[in-house]
């Protein structure tokens, strides 16, 4: 299927999902993703915070049990920045002070920059992904660019609501394959 079409049915299928769905399926993300990835002190972990209105991935759970069960570990969370088209990346503090960009992102005000190069592993939110590691997102980009600036070894993780695709027909040459997408049931890895 092509990515324009994937990302208008997966954009229906999840805005039809209720609030109270995508808050359990988020929640079994969460514990997917404790229960199989290994967290040491002081890495960096970069999460998106989620579009409420779209219904994304609540990733709320992952942060706070990040915070509770391993407060040695940096999170970091995106800024957009329209003018570059690009992220920039924010420590998110217990003291931060969120506000929602134009989109309905929740974004950290005059928090410490973390660079990309200084991210081991980044929570990637997509719309849906393939057999292959390809992902189909809002279209614009922003994780393409923003993965490109990290280190090699940077483990790249897709949260998904949904199972994969069989395939996406036509993935751009600079899209950057995830490593592994953790969904509500399981965790697909990319061997």
């Amino acid at each position: 299927m092509q990515k324009a079409e994937l990302r208008k049915l997966m954009l229906q299928k999840r805005r039809a999902l209720p609030l109270e769905e995508v808050q359990r399926r988020s929640e079994s993300i969460a514990d997917q993703f404790f229960s199989q990835f290994v967290l040491k002190p002081g890495q960096t972990v970069h999460v998106f915070l989620p579009i409420v209105k779209n219904n994304e991935v609540n990733t709320w759970p992952i942060i706070e049990r990040l915070r509770q069960e391993h407060p040695e570990v940096r999170v970091a969370v995106p800024v957009t920045d329209v003018a570059q088209n690009i992220l920039t990346h924010h420590h998110l503090t217990d003291e931060a002070v969120l506000i929602e960009n134009p989109w309905g992102i929740p974004e950290p005000q005059d928090a410490h920059i973390i660079h990309a190069n200084e991210v081991d592993v980044v929570l990637i939110p997509l719309l849906a992904f393939d057999l292959a590691g390809h992902r189909v997102g809002y279209g614009k980009g922003f994780y393409d660019r923003f993965l490109a600036d990290c280190r090699p070894d940077v483990l790249k993780v897709g949260l998904s609501l949904e199972p994969p695709v069989e395939s996406i027909a036509d993935p751009n040459p600079f899209d950057v394959p995830l490593d592994a997408v953790v969904m509500p049931q399981r965790v697909w890895r990319n061997n």
